[in-house]
Parts: C-alpha cells; sequence; structure tokens
C-alpha cells in the first residue's frame, strides 16, 4: 500500500487538467433521514465521472519521467473508456478501448466522439484477453484500478471534497463510495488517512454484482464468470485485485443494496436534486439511507462520493 500523501501530489499533478467539482446537499433529503448529507458530484466530471482523475495522474507521472507511451490500451465498463479517450487527445497518443457488449451505448458513442478506438466484443473477459494481448504487441496496458498512480488519482475526488468541508468545520462521520475494481475505495481511504482521519469510509455494491462483498466475507477473491446484471453497468467488473483488495480489508464496512434501491435512489436524486447521477453512482447513496436506518444514527455528517453521470437514455424509459 502506498502512503497517503500520493494523493496530495496527484492532485497537484492533475488539478489544472480537472474541474473541482461542486459538494452539493438536499435540505429536503436531510430533513427526511435526519443528518446532513453531502454528495461531491464527480458526475459533472470532465468526460463525466472520476475516472479521468486516475488515467491524468498516471499518464502525467509518466510524463514526468520522460516514457509517457504512444499507445495505450485497456478494457472498461465506459467510464475509464471515456477518461483513456479524453486524455489520449490531450496528450497526442492513440488509445484503444475493448468494450463488452453490455456496455450503455451512451459511453461507446463517446468514447469514439473523443477519438479512441473502440473495439466492441461479446465478454468482459473477452475484453481483458485481448487488451492485455495488446500489451505484449507495442501498446502500455492502462488497468481502471489495478495501478498506485490510478488509485491516487482516484481518491483526489475524496480530497478535494474534504478540503471543502473542513473549510466549513463539517468533515464526515461516514464516507460512502462504490466499488467496481476498487480503485475509487482505494483512493478514498489514503484521502481520508491524510484529511480526516477520524472519518469511517463504507464500501456499496449490489447485491447481484457483491464479487467484493463475498471476497472480503471469504479473504478470498471472488470472481464472476460472467459480468453481473445490474443496473449499475459501471459496477460490473468481474472482481477485484490483490492491490485494491488490500485497501477494502481497511475499511469501516462493506454493504450490498437491492437493484430496486439502487433506481430509486438514481431517480430520486436526478428529479428532486435536478443533477445527472448514473445508477453506479447512486448505490453509495442507497447503501448510505440503509446504514443511517438500521443503526438509528442522525445528526451525522454523511459524504457521498457521486462517481459518475453517464447515464443512458434508456433509463429513463424504463
Amino acid at each position: 500500500m502506498q502512503t497517503s500523501d500520493m494523493v496530495a501530489k496527484a492532485y497537484s499533478r492533475i488539478s489544472n487538467h480537472i474541474h473541482n467539482t461542486p459538494l452539493l446537499y438536499s435540505e429536503t433529503l436531510n430533513k427526511i433521514i435526519g443528518s446532513n448529507v453531502y454528495f461531491k458530484m464527480d458526475a459533472m466530471q470532465k468526460t463525466g465521472s472520476f475516472k479521468l482523475r486516475g488515467v491524468l495522474n498516471h499518464l502525467l507521472a509518466m510524463k514526468e519521467n520522460g516514457n509517457i507511451p504512444s499507445k495505450i490500451v485497456a478494457y472498461s465498463t465506459g467510464n475509464h473508456a471515456l477518461a483513456m479517450s479524453h486524455a489520449a487527445k490531450l496528450f497526442g497518443i492513440h488509445a484503444r478501448v475493448y468494450l463488452p457488449e453490455n456496455v450503455s451505448p451512451i459511453k461507446k458513442r463517446i468514447a469514439k466522439y473523443y477519438g479512441a478506438e473502440v473495439i466492441e466484443v461479446k465478454t468482459r473477459s473477452e475484453a481483458e484477453e485481448l487488451s492485455q494481448k495488446d500489451a505484449k504487441n507495442g501498446f502500455y496496458y492502462l488497468h481502471p484500478s489495478d495501478d498506485d498512480k490510478t488509485i491516487a488519482g482516484a481518491g483526489t475526488m475524496c480530497y478535494e471534497a474534504l478540503i471543502e468541508m473542513a473549510e466549513h468545520n463539517n468533515l464526515p462521520n461516514a464516507i460512502f463510495a462504490s466499488c467496481g475494481g476498487g480503485g475509487l475505495l482505494a483512493g478514498t481511504y489514503l484521502a481520508k488517512e491524510l484529511l480526516s482521519p477520524s472519518s469511517k469510509v463504507i464500501g456499496a455494491e449490489p447485491e447481484v454484482a457483491n464479487d467484493a462483498y463475498i471476497s472480503l466475507r471469504s479473504g478470498k477473491i471472488k470472481r464472476f464468470h460472467d459480468s453481473p446484471n445490474t443496473i449499475a453497468d459501471g459496477l460490473r467488473a468481474l472482481s477485484i485485485c490483490e492491490r485494491t483488495f488490500s485497501y477494502l480489508k481497511k475499511l469501516d464496512g462493506f454493504y450490498t443494496c437491492s437493484e430496486a434501491s439502487i433506481y430509486y435512489w438514481t431517480a430520486w436524486l436526478m428529479q428532486t436534486m435536478k443533477v445527472t447521477c448514473e445508477p453506479s453512482a447512486s448505490v453509495s447513496m442507497a447503501v448510505a439511507y440503509n446504514w443511517l436506518k438500521e443503526n438509528n444514527y442522525n445528526k451525522k455528517n454523511i459524504l457521498i462520493l457521486v462517481s459518475g453521470g453517464n447515464v443512458d437514455p434508456s433509463f429513463y424509459l424504463d
């Protein structure tokens, strides 16, 4: 595990290339649950998710060392592909992304718009295998979460939020973030250790995509054979990795939520707060709500990391 100061260094490195996204709250929601909930809105980040932070930190660190690659490759459930595509355009390098067929259509279109070479395949496993094969043939393999630089960059989302909350003397009692590959939670743990060590960090995952939850319960990484069928399309990872698993073991809690609750909170946040929030991000709110109610907590300060906002139009038709 890396030291927390790597998140601060990452923030200094990438801050001129990203948006300092807003920290929002809803008086209506706060009255309903009896606590103060703050939403860090990386749904409003460039490319529509926190993923850009990790990709930029990774590539900028390589640039500093004079070894930035001429072409990069990865697999993705969507948002990592968008971040790679945008960063590749920024640095004038070639990006190739493998996307399984269950990736949100709007994410495929945006990746192509940014200029990436998008190759659609049938399964997530096939996407992983082909990207790793390219890594042996001249491409630099940029994994979505299994890298220290990427994790540190992801942590700048929480880091940014904690700086703002500290300025108003309302650091959170608990921080909630969703888990796909585990990079966001790993970076969030590092950020809170640096700026708010007493804050709890709690992971959130769909019940039908609960590989990390099972892994933590069993002590051994669980890997799905096929992508789980959850509405939270950004969380359809087959498994976490050993690197992120080491961070997840240090969290203060890890919970799952139903598909119905994910759909409910996605719609609630978009309709009530007038923000864009993809299902993969609303998982955190679903788990936070259950956590507060089950423990009869009130008057808590809660930070929700809204990790992305690339919602496919078909969501509105369901």
